[in-house]
C-alpha cells in the first residue's frame, strides 16, 4: 500500500535528525523533510500554509486559534526550549545596569508577539517588576532590514509599540544608541562585533537562568510542531504517528547523551554538566508531553493575555490534538 506524502519543514536538530536522516520513519507516512531556517519556516507557515507539518512559534500558533479558521493543530513536541536570559541585550551608554533601569526605555524586538519576547517580558515583569507597558518597543529586522510581524496584533493604548524605518536593523540601531536595549532570540551582530558598550543585560546568564529553573521549574518553550488542520482533519491518525515518530528520535539523542566511553558531541566536560542537568531536571529533562508541559503553557499564556496578545487562556484540549493525551496499554 502507498504510504501518505507528507511535508515537514523543521529546523535540524539532533532530536529529529533521525526522522530528516529516515533512520525512523512515521507509521504509514512518506516524509519529506525540509530543513530550513526556523525564520523562513514561520514566515511561509503563517503567510502561505505551505507546508503539511512545520515547526511553528508556540506564541504565534497560540494566537493562531483565535482565528475563526483555526488553520493548524499541534501536537506535544517542543524542538526547540531555551531560557532567555541571555537574550537581553543593553547598550551601556544609556546607562542601563540592572533591570529596572529598562523601565521607559526605547527596546527592540523583532516582533512583538514571537515567543522569546513574550517570554523575556513576562521574567522581566515577574521576577525583576518591569510592567510590560512601561517600556516602548520597536519592531523590525534585526539584522535585515523589512522585517513586520507575521500575525496582525490588535493591542491596547498602554502598550506603545511602533515599527522601525524600512532601512533600520535593530542591531545598528542598538549599536548606535538609537534604542537602548534589544530582546532577541538571535545574539546580534553588533555583540558579537568589536563593540565594547554592547553587553548582555545578564553577564553571568547561566547562573542566573538556573536559578530562574530551580525557583519556577519552567524551562521556557519555544517552538511546537503544528500540522495543517485541513489534512490532519482528513488524516486523524497522523498526529499519533508524527508523534511516536519524533518521540522515538528524540529517545535516541537521550541514550547518545549517557554514552560515557566516547563523546558523541564536540563538547568538553559534557557528561559533568549532564549529570547536573539531570540531577535538577530530570532525566526526561526536555519533555515533549502534555502533563509534563501544561504549566510551562499556562505561563506562557497567561503572559500572552496580560501583554494583549491572546483574548483568553485556551485549554490544552484546544491546543493539542486529542489523539496524543494518551497511549494504549497491554
Amino acid at each position: 500500500m502507498s504510504k501518505l506524502p507528507l511535508t515537514l519543514a523543521c529546523w535540524n536538530y539532533d532530536r529529529t535528525r533521525a526522522l530528516m536522516e529516515g533512520s525512523i520513519v512515521p507509521e504509514g507516512i512518506d516524509l519529506n523533510y525540509l530543513s530550513l531556517p526556523v525564520e523562513e519556516i514561520f514566515f511561509r507557515t503563517l503567510n502561505h500554509q505551505e507546508f503539511d507539518v512545520a515547526e511553528l512559534s508556540l506564541s504565534s500558533y497560540l494566537l493562531s486559534l483565535q482565528k475563526p479558521e483555526k488553520p493548524f493543530i499541534a501536537i506535544p513536541v517542543f524542538p526547540s526550549c531555551a531560557f532567555r536570559h541571555s537574550g537581553i541585550f543593553i547598550n551601556t551608554n544609556s546607562g542601563i545596569k540592572e533591570p529596572k533601569d529598562l523601565i521607559g526605555r526605547r527596546v527592540g524586538i523583532p516582533e512583538y508577539q514571537m515567543t522569546a519576547a513574550v517570554w523575556i517580558r513576562g521574567i522581566l515583569q515577574d521576577d525583576y517588576g518591569v510592567a510590560f507597558d512601561q517600556v516602548h518597543y520597536l519592531t523590525g529586522g534585526a539584522e535585515q532590514p523589512g522585517r513586520s510581524e507575521k500575525i496582525k496584533l490588535q493591542l491596547p493604548p498602554n502598550i506603545k509599540v511602533e515599527p522601525i524605518g524600512q532601512d533600520q536593523t535593530l542591531s545598528q540601531m542598538l549599536k548606535d544608541g538609537e534604542i537602548d536595549a534589544l530582546y532577541t532570540a538571535r545574539t546580534p551582530s553588533c555583540f558579537q562585533g568589536s563593540n565594547p558598550h554592547i553587553k548582555r543585560l545578564f553577564p553571568e546568564y547561566g547562573e542566573v537562568e538556573r536559578a530562574y529553573y530551580l525557583r519556577s521549574k519552567i524551562f521556557p518553550i519555544m517552538h511546537v510542531i503544528a500540522l495543517k488542520r485541513s489534512v490532519y482533519e482528513a488524516n486523524p491518525w497522523i498526529a499519533m504517528s508524527l508523534y511516536k515518530a519524533f518521540i522515538a528520535s528524540q529517545k535516541l539523542v537521550y541514550q547518545d547523551m549517557k554514552e560515557t566511553v566516547v563523546s558523541k558531541t564536540m563538547f568538553p566536560w559534557m557528561n559533568y554538566y549532564l549529570d547536573q542537568v539531570r540531577a535538577e531536571m530530570g532525566e526526561d529533562y526536555w519533555p515533549w508531553n502534555i502533563s509534563g508541559t501544561k504549566h510551562n503553557i499556562e505561563t506562557l499564556m497567561r503572559y500572552s493575555c496580560e501583554h494583549g496578545l491572546l483574548k483568553r487562556p485556551l485549554s490544552m484540549e484546544e491546543i493539542f490534538a486529542k489523539e496524543t493525551f494518551a497511549g494504549f496499554k497491554i
